[in-house]
């Protein structure tokens, strides 16, 4: 069992920087996959960014490639969103993810088994 918590959403202006953080706790952190999924209202929730175990492989949505880099420290059993060159369409509930590594399906929502409760990401344009 894996329990995730976000943290360092708000709200900021268009072309701002954030750093969201999941920490995570339970056993084995470091033989899971994270993801970063991100909701806006009325739509559905979409894939943002994941990692693999080692942190040596990583995965980026097509809005987000190029401004988000995500990364994970297994002694510290957190992972990060690092968020650059903020848009107003990035305005979102963010979640973090994970599920055992098993070296595919990187990018697939239904292929997660546990989530954090979000935390809300608000740019203003």
């Amino acid at each position: 069992q894996v329990q995730l918590v976000e943290s360092g959403g708000g709200l900021v202006q268009a072309g701002d920087s954030l750093t969201l953080s999941c920490a995570a706790s339970g056993r084995a952190f470091s033989s899971y996959a994270m993801g970063w999924f991100r909701q806006a209202p009325g739509k559905e929730r979409e894939f943002v960014a994941a990692i693999n175990w080692s942190g040596s492989s990583t995965y980026y949505g097509d809005s987000v490639r190029g401004r988000f880099t995500i990364s994970r420290d297994n002694a510290k059993n957190t992972v990060y969103l690092q968020m650059n060159s903020l848009k107003p369409e990035d305005t979102a509930v963010y979640y973090c993810a994970a599920r055992y590594d098993g070296g595919s399906y990187y990018r697939t929502r239904t292929r997660y088994d546990y989530w954090g409760q979000g935390t809300q990401v608000t740019v203003s344009s």
